[in-house]
């Protein structure tokens, strides 16, 4: 045996108990009341401590192309940070440009940018165009190993309603599963407009123009149409009361519909682009008000948010600052890879849910629901993709023991009550007390399977 992880207390998703774990060629071979050292490599004594399954980012946006820049994490320093913050795996999504096959789209994103991963990861495809048989391609994509999309109801690279149904009704011929970003497109240009030609181009006017009832309502009309197809759906960051109310009748009415939300919904209201440095929280959709952030974390409490996920996207304070007098040229996005799974660790260890919960949202679902069969939980036969926990350490998140390339993080000074101490990747010691320890490389395309 390689390793042995004694005298810890398991967390998984449905049970909590006290074992030790034995690793083994970067699998879980054994969980028993006592392992016997014999013969073992390494002891990891985790007295005091949970031990838990990595995190599944399954929503993150690494050198990625926005608003005149690239995002500015590229797949070596977001899966560092992942990893310093207990998260083993993540989804990146790969956009589809017009002209090219969904599986050529997961190739050429491999081949340019993951081969810097120091943490495993897969993909959902972005898709903008089906045309001239291109739909037919998701089946190939299925089969390849990729069987997530997304498409976006905004931006200039969104899709038209009638391209987003169609590719529902692929999704439910294949077996595929189908994520949207749900805010109305025409409504946020028209406020944008409106609040550009009053003069109001302040971060606050980010919000403004992307309000409760934009993203409400494209929830809704996603909910819709994947109930007329009968296919599953996949609501991505999602930060409104009225979607989530639209989502809770949907799932009580027995269809196949699944919600994510972010730890900086859960944390922060719209107040802050009232803030000086509002610019750095601009994203889309935005922080909502202090009624849908109570209405997000009762329906994870009772089981209708199904993941949290990050949404990483972070941007330099230099381009945010591009928006200080006009809030349309600020990139969206924030940092939060690093934050995910000891914000909601701490949510736990203070009550607000339970670590089951916890480990749940960010682990054991994520990877049912896309497939990732070797994660998720710990578990023999499982990848060793392990997060030593102490309940007990006191941690301010500030940005210069963050490890991301950002220049700074919205989680600037929010103190958390427990924290990781070190996360293992398959097997390999990748973080230990504050301090990055894996490579860059190490990270492998996880092929995943909804079947």
């Amino acid at each position: 045996m390689d390793m042995i992880i004694k005298n810890g207390t398991v967390v998984n998703g449905s049970a909590t108990f006290k074992a030790d774990v034995g690793i083994s060629g970067g699998k879980i071979v054994c969980i028993a009341d006592s392992i016997e050292p014999n013969d073992c490599q390494s002891i990891v004594d985790a007295s005091g401590k949970l031990v838990l399954p990595g995190a599944i980012d399954a929503h993150t946006h690494l050198a990625m192309p926005f608003g005149g820049t690239v995002s500015s994490d590229d797949y070596f320093a977001g899966t560092r940070a992942a990893a310093c913050g207990g998260t083993t795996m993540v989804f990146d999504f790969a956009l589809q440009d017009f002209g090219e096959k969904m599986t050529d789209t997961v190739k050429r994103r491999d081949a340019l940018c993951a081969p810097d991963a120091a943490v495993d990861y897969s993909f959902h495809v972005a898709v903008k165009d089906v045309d001239n048989g291109l739909l037919d391609s998701i089946d190939e994509c299925v089969e390849y190993g990729v069987p997530s999309f997304k498409v976006f109801m905004v931006y200039d690279f969104g899709v038209t309603d009638g391209v987003f149904y169609r590719v529902l009704q692929k999704a439910k011929e294949v077996g595929a599963l189908i994520g949207v970003h749900a805010e109305n497109n025409e409504l946020v240009n028209t406020l944008t407009k409106q609040y550009l030609s009053e003069g109001k181009t302040s971060a606050w006017y980010h919000y403004m123009s992307r309000p409760e009832f934009v993203e409400g309502e494209a929830d809704e009309r996603a909910i819709q149409w994947a109930k007329a197809t009968g296919a599953p759906l996949y609501i991505v960051h999602l930060a409104n009361k009225q979607g989530v109310e639209a989502v809770t009748k949907a799932k009580d009415e027995g269809y196949e519909i699944y919600a994510e939300t972010c730890p900086q919904y859960l944390e922060f209201t719209s107040d802050v682009y009232k803030r000086e440095d509002g610019r750095n929280f601009v994203c889309s959709p935005p922080m909502k008000g202090a009624e849908s952030q109570a209405a997000i974390w009762e329906a994870i409490k009772r089981g209708d948010i199904d993941t949290i996920a990050t949404d990483h996207c972070p941007f330099q304070s230099a381009e945010k600052d591009w928006g200080i007098n006009d809030f349309t040229k600020i990139p969206n996005g924030c940092a939060g890879i690093e934050n995910m799974y000891p914000y909601m660790l701490s949510a736990a260890n203070s009550g607000k849910i339970t670590f089951e919960q916890a480990v749940k949202l960010c682990s054991e679902n994520p990877a049912k629901i896309f497939g990732c069969k070797d994660k998720g939980s710990v578990a023999i036969g499982k990848d060793a993709d392990i997060v030593i926990y102490d309940p007990d350490l006191d941690f301010t998140i500030t940005n210069d023991k963050m490890h991301s390339d950002c220049d700074h993080t919205i989680w600037e000074g929010v103190k958390l009550h427990g924290y990781p101490v070190q996360t293992y990747s398959r097997g390999r010691l990748v973080y230990d007390k504050g301090e990055f320890l894996g490579e860059r490389g190490w990270g492998k395309f996880v092929k995943c399977s909804l079947k």
